[in-house]
């Protein structure tokens, strides 16, 4: 299953294999702010809080946009994190302000 936190909605769905952290989150009718879907803006930005191994490892739009440190903390791109396995997930939408 894979819990999703938007800024008021909470939901708790059946994960899509091979689709985005944020466009299940847009699917799902889930508050979750974004703009580019290109890994540039960072309003996506979430933190894992479990469930990282059900996840793609950062690309590089994530590297290029997230500081390190961000990432070994569990900080994602929601437009570029894809599901790859089904699994027990916990997603918490953080962007930067709100």
């Amino acid at each position: 299953m894979l819990e999703l936190k938007g800024r008021n909605i909470h939901k708790t769905i059946q994960p899509q294999i091979g689709r985005t952290i944020l466009q299940q989150a847009v699917d799902n009718g889930i508050d979750w702010g974004f703009q580019c879907t290109r890994g540039i803006c960072a309003r996506c930005r979430c933190l894992i809080s479990e469930g990282m191994e059900y996840l793609s490892e950062p690309n590089d739009a994530e590297w290029d946009r997230l500081e390190p440190e961000e990432l070994d903390r569990g900080y994602r791109l929601g437009c570029q994190t894809v599901v790859e396995r089904d699994g027990a997930m916990k997603v918490s939408h953080r962007p930067y302000f709100w």
